[in-house]
Parts: structure tokens; sequence; C-alpha cells
């Protein structure tokens, strides 16, 4: 291929209205609690159990509480551009599709393929923290498994394959390809219990709390680490993005989604002003109830606070909603990664074989695929690496959504009466910047991989989704 053709082929836009024929034949089934459920199922899923004890440990301290208010405001300003991209075009595959029509082929397929990192990597993140939670309610009742299956591949520690994290995926693969009707349904009651529950934790553990705990709040900053002070702070803030991978999570399914127009901003708002409530009270009791020291390296803080405390029954009812709510965090993740892949193949930057629907209009394959590569990198990777590597895929995505805002007011192809994100052109420019600041203050080894993943994409996309488009 010449280097013209190649060009021309990169910055070629995709036409919205094929886009819409060609999800037509997903069926719309889902309103706007389905969809707070769903988004809430994925932003309170690890990130509210396992992410304040590992953030406040490595990195912030008590101010763990300041870096869930920073990546919220961040977070907002992103998911008001995502609410007018996704009610201008609802169509699967959310920043990837919507890069596609407004940069063209290339810039979507690079921001595609950076938020596929981010949902498998997700994936991995929260089932090792589920299998986490589990062992240690299992462990409760005296029941403990072989050494070699008890987490992630570790020499030192004698462990080899995460089981239970890569049973709950298999679960959660079968039950996304039987349909989002069915499941819809079931994370709405899922969502109510985990609310319910966090609420539970936030006042029993008020009883624990100990106010010398959160002093000094903001901690010293260590010389050469990013632990302390401003600089921890704001690294733990970018560590904590990976839970608004619940704004992509339902983008992806817009083209599900009944009179999306309306449905996908209040959808992705109310999931950001319930989410960040919800983090903002688990961080504040977490690091008050005990040191913060105290959750270097323990993935499931907020049962283990309990049960030292004394409160053993709310620790176990706390470990079972944390099951059951990451369980449907998992879920959402590996829909939302189905549907980013489904698209893939459906422009044929993946084989095309990946867009197949069966029967009932479901991604089957894309789904599978999704499904047996989760289970891979959550068996085999420890928890502190994926949790390092995390935020880079959504921090990407949402730059170039606020920088998609500005094309798109300029689109008169694109039905665009739906909702519009106020104080345009400064909001949207703010939240590419806020984004791409955050992105450049994440450590350098997950810049690295990032990078490293990027070109990967990029070969990928050269000898194979160029020919094949």
């Amino acid at each position: 291929m010449s280097q013209l053709k190649l060009w021309q082929k990169m910055i070629r836009r995709e036409n919205p209205s094929s886009y819409a024929d060609k999800d037509g034949k997903l069926q719309p089934v889902l309103g706007k609690r389905e969809m707070i459920a769903m988004g809430i199922g994925t932003v309170v899923g690890a990130g509210v159990f396992t992410m304040p004890g590992i953030v406040a440990a490595e990195y912030a301290g008590p101010a763990v509480v300041i870096s869930f208010v920073i990546a919220a405001l961040i977070a907002g300003l992103s998911a008001l551009a995502y609410s007018e991209l996704a009610s201008a075009m609802p169509f699967a595959g959310s920043i990837y599709s919507w890069a596609n029509v407004i940069f063209g082929e290339f810039i979507g397929w690079i921001a595609g393929w950076a938020i596929l990192a981010e949902y498998l990597i997700a994936l991995a993140l929260v089932s090792s923290a589920w299998s986490s939670y589990f062992q240690g309610f299992l462990a409760s009742f005296g029941f403990e498994l072989p050494k070699f299956f008890q987490a992630s591949f570790n020499l030192t520690k004698g462990t080899g394959f995460d089981l239970f994290g890569a049973i709950a995926i298999l679960v959660v693969g079968v039950l996304a390809s039987r349909g989002l009707r069915n499941i819809a349904q079931i994370e709405n009651w899922l969502v109510v219990g985990k609310i319910a529950v966090i609420i539970i934790f936030i006042v029993v553990g008020t009883t624990a709390v100990q106010v010398n705990n959160w002093l000094p709040f903001i901690p010293h900053h260590q010389t050469g680490t990013h632990f302390g002070g401003i600089t921890g702070i704001i690294a733990g803030a970018t560590q904590i993005f990976f839970s608004y991978i619940g704004f992509d999570t339902i983008a992806a399914n817009s083209a599900e989604v009944k009179n999306p127009q309306k449905t996908m901003p209040q959808a992705i708002v109310g999931t950001l002003v319930i989410a960040t409530a919800l983090f903002v009270g688990v961080a504040a009791i977490l690091t008050g109830m005990y040191p913060y020291e105290k959750f270097a390296g323990n993935a499931e803080p907020a049962a283990w606070a309990l049960r030292e405390s004394g409160h053993l029954l709310t620790a176990n009812l706390l470990s079972v909603v944390a099951l059951v709510g990451m369980f449907s965090g998992l879920v959402a993740l590996l829909i939302g990664g189905s549907r980013l892949v489904y698209s893939f193949g459906r422009d044929g930057l993946m084989p095309r074989q990946l867009a197949q629907l069966d029967n009932a209009g479901l991604p089957k394959v894309a789904t599978g695929i999704i499904t047996a590569i989760a289970i891979i990198l959550g068996g085999v990777f420890p928890i502190d690496m994926l949790a390092n590597l995390v935020s880079a895929g959504t921090l990407i995505a949402f730059i170039v959504a606020g920088l998609a805002v500005l094309k798109l007011r300029k689109r008169a192809d694109i039905n665009h009466s739906g909702y519009k994100m106020p104080w345009y052109p400064v909001l949207p420019i703010l939240a590419a910047l806020a984004a791409f600041l955050l992105l450049c203050s994440l450590n350098t080894t997950a810049i690295y991989l990032t990078v490293g993943w990027l070109v990967i994409g990029f070969i990928v996309y050269l000898f194979y989704g160029s020919h094949h488009s």
C-alpha cells in the first residue's frame, strides 16, 4: 500500500448514518434506570471496595479523599463531553466510533485500542479483588484454597493462578452471552444492595474512627517517590481514575438504549454524582479507622478494617455485598468491552467474525474473546501491577472525547438536537487538558507500557486494519 493511500485511509471518516444502519440489528432494550445501574455497577466496584486502601497506602495517605474529589472533578468534565457525544451519536463502541466519525479511522482505532486495554485490565483487576474478598470471606469459616490457586503468579509467595478470579469472569461471560435484558434487571437489584451496604459501612465504621489516624492529613512528600504531598494526591487521582471507565461502559451500549438522546446524559451524570459521594465517604471512614500504612497490599481493606475493629457480622455482610457488587462491575465491564470488540469487527479493523450476531442479536464471538483474555490476565498478573497500569486508557479516551466535542459542533450531517455541553468551547478544552495532565502524571513504568501498547496498536492497524477496513 502506498503512503498516500495509507494516509487517505487513516483520515477517512465514517458516515454516521452507516453506523446507525449497522447497529440497527442491536435491540434497544435499556432505559435510564438500567443504564445508571450499569454505570454504578462499573464505577462503584473495585474502585470503592479496594482502591481507597491501595491509594492511601501507596500514594496519598488520608488525603486519598482529595484524590477522589480531583478525579471526580476531572471525570465530571469528561462526563459532560461523553453525554454530548452519546446523545448525538448513539453507536456501539463509544469513543472508538465517535472518533472514527469525527477525526477519521486511525484516531478512532487508537482511541478504541487504548480503551480496550482499559477494559481488559479493569476486568482482570476487579476479578482479582473479587477473589481476595471471596477468600477472606471463606477464611472466616476455616476454608482455604491450596496456595498455588490463591492468587496470580508470584514465585516468592508460591502462588500461580487466581482460580476464583478466573471462575468469576467465566460465569460473567456466560451471563453476558445470554442477553442484556435479564442482566440489566439483575444489575438494578445488585446496585441497590451495594449502595445500602456501603452506607452501613460508613455508619458502622464511624464508631471505630480515631481522629489521630487522619493526622497528618496530607503526609509529607517522600523525595524520589510518588508518595505524599501534592505529588501523592495527584498520583492517587490517576490510579483511581480507572473507576470512571463506567462512562465508557454506558456509552458503549448506546445502540441498545431506548431514547438515547435523553437517557444517555442523565445516566452518565447520575452515575458520576452517586459514585463520587460513595467514594469520598468510604475513603474518609477507612483511613479514619486504621493508619493508612495498614492497607498496603490489602485487596479487601473495608472488610478487613471491620473485622479488626470487632464488627465481624458487618464485615461478612460487606464481604458478601462487595462480592456481589464487584460481580456486577465485571458484568458491565465485560459487556462494554465486548461491544467495543464487536465494533472493531464491524468495521473490519479486526476479523469480521467478531461482529457476528447470534439469533438474539448478541455478539457472542466478541464476548467469548474478551472473556478468555480477561481470564488469562486476571489469573496470572498481580493485582498491584494491574492497579498501577489501569487508568491510562480511560484518560486517553477522555482526552479524545473533549477534543471531539469541539469538532462535533461544526458537523451539519449529525443530528445534534439533544444534550449540549455548557460553556462551549471552554469546558471541552478544559476536559481534554485536565485528562492530559493526569495522563502525564502516571509513573514511568505505566507510561512506557502505555506507549508500548499504542505501538502494538499501530502495528496491528498497519498490517491488518488498514487492509481490511
